[in-house]
């Protein structure tokens, strides 16, 4: 910094020093009002070379109190004391063994450890001693008795009944007024779309309510004859036929067919889908064993449907029925469900991938979960009795 003013202020003394000469004289003296003189009489000759001026240096004066100036500026001072070199001391980074370890933080021996625990588990010993004294003397005649309360599992899952435990809390709580129905409403494991895949067919309870059902049956010859053996109501072949294409009317509530009417059938089948009540070999309503056939549909078959999204809704009798009732019911169900399993379904086991979940519920009242183990079971009970 001192040697920057130094050299600024030689450049100051140089310029001043050298007088000033104007580049345009002849200009001056033409636009000048008096006469003036040549501001610069003698010139130097043209060959002469101006002189330079020789730089002049000052000692620059040293502060009387050195100790103010900066190291910066003590470097650009005249006879000033030589800097000393700052040394510091040497810092070394402690070693394991030179480390100052507290009473605390010491590692204890295992004959120290043992002992610590033994302190606690006497002093643990002694609190349990004392609690069950107190205990003793208190009293408790006037305490209340302590009460477990469960929480509700709002979003965790329900308990699964067994089948007749849920058969129990259904009944306990049908409190309508009318007979309420006992409702099954099956979860398959079946994806949406899969029309190959669909689960259909018919039921008959072994306990269900009694309806006047009429049955018509389309058979000709010995057929024929054995339909209206077995109580059906309207019995026909081609005139049957006919006689509905004409008026469209249907006084029946169930059909059946032989397998050799069946292609006749066809021209009427708008018909009776419209009325639900197209034959169908998956459910049994396209049979040669026309005895039988016709003996169940008197009885009142039950038919049951996956809908859209692979749920089952099938009524299974009346909350006035027994419990043993019920059961046998639950049983003839899911002994038709298996049933009308679909072949494509690749499952080895019974239930696996097929049955999801079994609610029961009636009509009014809230659903409960049924095990698969205490339904095959039914299942397996009602196939008994169909054998005896």
């Amino acid at each position: 910094m001192a040697a920057m003013k130094l050299l600024l202020s030689q450049a100051r003394r140089q310029s001043l020093a050298r007088p000033f000469s104007s580049p345009f004289p002849q200009i001056i003296r033409l636009f000048s009002s008096s006469p003036s003189s040549d501001p610069n009489p003698n010139p130097p000759p043209p060959n002469e070379s101006p002189k330079k001026l020789e730089p002049v240096s000052y000692a620059a004066k040293p502060s009387e109190d050195l100790s103010r100036l900066t190291r910066e500026e003590i470097r650009y001072t005249k006879d000033s004391p030589s800097l000393t070199p700052v040394s510091y001391a040497q810092r070394v980074a402690p070693l394991p063994e030179d480390r100052v370890v507290s009473e605390e933080d010491r590692e204890r021996t295992p004959e120290e450890v043992e002992a610590e625990r033994k302190r606690i588990e006497s002093e643990n010993r002694a609190r349990r001693r004392f609690l069950r004294a107190t205990a003793v003397e208190e009293d408790t005649s006037s305490l209340p008795l302590p009460t477990l309360l469960k929480p509700e599992l709002r979003h965790g899952k329900k308990p699964i009944f067994d089948l007749m435990e849920a058969i129990r809390e259904i009944k306990g709580n049908a409190k309508a007024k009318f007979d309420e129905t006992l409702e099954a409403h099956v979860r398959l494991g079946i994806e949406k779309g899969r029309s190959e895949l669909i689960v259909r067919g018919t039921l008959a309870l072994p306990h269900s309510v009694k309806k006047d059902v009429r049955v018509a049956f389309f058979a000709e010859g010995s057929d024929a004859e054995d339909a209206k053996a077995a109580g059906a109501d309207v019995v026909g072949g081609l005139e049957l036929i006919e006689e509905i294409l004409k008026s469209g009317k249907i006084d029946f509530d169930r059909c059946l067919a032989t397998p050799k009417m069946m292609p006749r059938v066809y021209k009427i089948s708008r018909i009776l889908n419209n009325h639900g009540l197209m034959p169908n070999p998956k459910q049994g309503s396209v049979t040669k064993d026309v005895m039988k056939a016709v003996k169940d549909a008197k009885a009142g078959h039950t038919k049951f449907r996956m809908d859209k999204t692979s749920i089952l809704h099938v009524p299974l009798g009346k909350m006035s029925f027994p419990e043993d009732a019920l059961r046998e019911n639950v049983g003839a169900f899911m002994n038709a469900l298996l049933l009308a399993k679909p072949a494509g379904l690749k499952k080895t086991s019974k239930y696996a991938g097929y049955v999801n979940a079994f609610h029961l519920c009636s009509t009014m009242g809230k659903g409960y979960p049924v095990s698969i183990q205490s339904l095959s079971r039914a299942a397996d009970h009602y196939t008994k009795l169909q054998l005896k």
